[in-house]
């Protein structure tokens, strides 16, 4: 049996990253894949950028290194844009938006929102059809999924419906559910298209909610009484999200 780590919208948040990596390695976890959302929100971009680099062996895109390698008129974007430089932003640019493969016979599919749409956002409160988009055949295999696991919308979760299984990573650092970073970890036989034992599991982790709020104040960050909102309260900023 095999472990991977699960980990989604970091969002620049850096004591939250590093927290997350330092209980990934306490158990021993060789193996990690980002689903995306790296930057943005938080102040530093950079360094998180270059430790997932550094430890990820796949990373997706998300909605917002689609925005930030996308869009150069928007002034929140633009301040991230600044910290990130070229070569990160080439490198945001070429991210793949999905990734699949097969485990204990199950052929799973990871994403940051949806394999065939970046900006399908999908809650538990979703309407079932639109759900199970998330499973629809991708050019690469031209197979339905049996699992998913995805991130975007910072809240974790496990659901099982029409015989298939869904599984959010919920966020690093900016998690709006609770105020504790989550990410997931998935055990079985990877490759292995013979059906046998399949776990997921849900992770919190602790850490320093007021150095990542200090860290964004001795910046100029945009949007900091938002962003210092969020991390200590795990309650969305409230206007409709343009970027989120």
């Amino acid at each position: 049996m095999e472990r991977i780590a699960i980990i989604s919208d970091i969002h620049g948040n850096l004591p939250a990253l590093e927290a997350v990596l330092e209980d990934i390695e306490s158990r021993d976890i060789q193996r990690i894949v980002c689903l995306g959302d790296l930057a943005g929100k938080g102040p530093s971009p950079a360094e998180v950028i270059d430790k997932v680099r550094d430890y990820c062996e796949v990373v997706i895109k998300g909605n917002w290194d689609y925005y930030l390698t996308e869009q150069q008129s928007d002034p929140v974007l633009m301040w991230h844009q600044k910290r990130l430089g070229a070569e990160r932003l080439r490198y945001m640019k070429g991210l793949p938006i999905y990734q699949e493969f097969y485990i204990s016979g199950k052929l799973l599919r990871l994403c940051h929102a949806s394999p065939n749409d970046l900006f399908h956002r999908v809650y538990l409160s979703t309407e079932q059809s639109k759900r199970l988009k998330l499973f629809e055949a991708t050019p690469t295999l031209k197979l339905e999924a049996d699992v998913v696991g995805y991130g975007d919308i910072h809240g974790a979760h496990i659901d099982t419906f029409a015989g298939k299984t869904v599984f959010n990573a919920g966020s690093v650092g900016n998690p709006l559910d609770i105020t504790q970073a989550s990410y997931a970890i998935i055990e079985g036989k990877v490759g292995n298209k013979n059906q046998c034992p399949l776990a997921i599991t849900l992770v919190r982790v602790p850490y320093d909610i007021e150095l990542a709020i200090h860290q964004a104040n001795v910046t100029d960050m945009p949007e900091k009484q938002e962003y210092r909102n969020e991390l200590r309260t795990a309650i969305y900023r409230g206007r409709k999200p343009q970027h989120t």
